[in-house]
This record gives C-alpha cells, sequence and structure tokens, in this order.
C-alpha cells in the first residue's frame, strides 16, 4: 500500500451553512483525531481572490495524508463527520494527491515524507506551499503579497489557486493546480515579483517554519464552479486506479 494526499474543498450556502462550517474548524477535531489510517490533517481556512487577507466564508478544506487510499475511501463512504460536511455543503471537489517532493516543516515534522517515484502519464502538477510567518513581520509579508501574487492572474498553465490556512494572517498556505511543472516553474522562478518574494524570504527572515511541496493529481472527484475547464482537467489524468 501507497501513501496518499487528498484536499476536499467544501462550498457553503446561506448564513447558517457558513456559520456550521467555520464553527466546524474547532469542533470537528473530536471527529478527526484518530481516524484510522490518518497520518496527518489540517482543518483548513481559506481566503478570497486566491491568496488574500479577506476571508472566504463560503469555502473550507480538509487536508489529509492517508496509510493507503483504501482507507482514505472508508473514511470518505462511511466516516459520520464527513457526511456532515457534505451534507450541508453546496459543492464538494476531492483531489488525490500522489507525492513527488516535499521540503520544509509543517507541526516540527514533514508530514508528506520524502516523496515517490512519479506516476507514469500524468503531467498535470499540484503544488502546497505553507509557512508560519513571525508576527513582526507581518505586515511587510502581506503588503508585498498583492505583488507576488499578481503575475498568476496571467499564468500560462495555471488551472486553479487558492489561498488556505489555519489561523488568519499567521499560519498560510497556498494550494495551485497546473498543466505542467514548465507552467508552475515559469512563474515561480520567471517572474521578478515572485523572485523578490524568494529572495527577501531568505534575506529577511520573514518565516518561522515553512513547507514547499509538489504532487501528481492523478483523481479529482466533485464539482467547483471555480474551474471552468475542469472536466477537461479531470478528463486528462486518465484513471489509475489499477496502476496503484
Amino acid at each position: 500500500m501507497e501513501a496518499v494526499t487528498t484536499l476536499n474543498l467544501f462550498r457553503y450556502r446561506g448564513f447558517s451553512a457558513k456559520f456550521w462550517a467555520l464553527s466546524q474548524m474547532g469542533l470537528a477535531h473530536r471527529s478527526l483525531r484518530g481516524v484510522r489510517g490518518v497520518t496527518f490533517y489540517k482543518l483548513l481556512g481559506t481566503g478570497r481572490q486566491g491568496f488574500s487577507t479577506r476571508p472566504d466564508w463560503s469555502v473550507y478544506g480538509l487536508l489529509q495524508v492517508w496509510e493507503s487510499e483504501a482507507l482514505a475511501a472508508d473514511f470518505f463512504d462511511r466516516h459520520p463527520g464527513m457526511q456532515a460536511f457534505r451534507e450541508r455543503c453546496d459543492e464538494n471537489l476531492r483531489i488525490y494527491l500522489h507525492p513527488l517532493r516535499s521540503v520544509g516543516l509543517w507541526d516540527g515534522r514533514n508530514p508528506f515524507g520524502d516523496g515517490a517515484e512519479p506516476l507514469a502519464g500524468i503531467q498535470a502538477l499540484a503544488v502546497l506551499t505553507r509557512a508560519s510567518i513571525r508576527k513582526k513581520h507581518l505586515w511587510n509579508f502581506w503588503n508585498f503579497v498583492p505583488r507576488a501574487q499578481d503575475p498568476l492572474r496571467h499564468g500560462k498553465g495555471l488551472v486553479y489557486t487558492k489561498g488556505i490556512g489555519e489561523t488568519p494572517l499567521v499560519d498560510m498556505a497556498t494550494f495551485s493546480l497546473w498543466d505542467d511543472l514548465r507552467s508552475m516553474q515559469e512563474y515561480a522562478y520567471g517572474t521578478p515579483a515572485h523572485l523578490e518574494a524568494i529572495k527577501r524570504t531568505r534575506e529577511l527572515g520573514w518565516y518561522r517554519e515553512e513547507l514547499f511541496a509538489r504532487f501528481q493529481p492523478y483523481r479529482i472527484e466533485g464539482s467547483w464552479r471555480d474551474i471552468p475547464g475542469l472536466q477537461a482537467f479531470r478528463e486528462a489524468l486518465g484513471d489509475i486506479r489499477t496502476k496503484r
């Protein structure tokens, strides 16, 4: 059996559903701790317009690392906590991720391991960057973010991006989907604003802890209106369940 990471995004509509979803950021830990096969999980809030200081009260996430896909499937099909999330949401997108490379720490450890051999036939790439920002650098960091993120709006090969996080302003992450590695690298290493952000991070020590991880998205389930080309992207991944 091979470890797998999953990211669920849930969209809620209406005040009562959104309030319930917000409350689960604290309450859902009771049902999620000790789930069989989970080696790491995070309940996540999100930001508007990608990576933003303004919360998106309608979208929440659940990131989980599993010992195997079979154990993940059992949770998604049977666990009452998961059923409660799905019954109340307006949309649910589930992305299965095969770890390629992970550098850094999240809560003192690397939850995604050292990575694995790439899966054949998949060019698409998912990237997760996470940082715990030092409080004394919060103003400078968030003041620079719009400049570094602006090239994303015109990023060739970018399928989707969303700011996610545990603690507003402090413990933040971005998740992005790309058509291929080259597209991601053109943004990360080919745009002056993003290169400047990397330089400042190293020189000024903005982060108390950080992590960078790459994955192959190999299956996507559900719907998400913010990704107009979702069906084509999903079909391009193929069905490799028999290869795992």
